[in-house]
């Protein structure tokens, strides 16, 4: 069997409980600032903007998909307009703003 007396000297007994006090009042200053109000409240924050980030990145990600799919519609390869897509959607779009003018203007009177 190993011996399991303590060969140190009562100096580095000493120095060893004073190593352990100031790794504990460490640890104890690393705990006060985690449950700090302004760090609990500073944590959530970063963590709403980093979650807001995400989604609007996801967002965006989403709607210049959908712009570049509709663009694809209306325009070719080469850049050049579809007019046989272009001229229908133009002579609607007419039509409707024509409607509303007229629907507006007959309030009016």
């Amino acid at each position: 069997m190993a011996d399991t007396s303590d060969t140190r000297t009562p100096a580095q007994i000493e120095a060893d409980i004073r190593r352990r006090r100031e790794k504990l009042a460490e640890t104890l200053d690393e705990i006060g600032v985690r449950v700090h109000p302004r760090t609990i409240v500073g944590d959530a924050k970063a963590k709403v903007v980093a979650n807001v980030d995400h989604t609007l990145g996801k967002t965006y990600v989403q709607v210049n998909r959908v712009v570049s799919d509709v663009k694809a519609q209306f325009v070719d390869e080469e850049g050049a307009p579809r007019l046989e897509r272009v001229v229908p959607v133009a002579l609607v779009v007419v039509g409707l703003v024509g409607l509303l003018a007229l629907g507006t203007r007959r309030r009016k009177d």
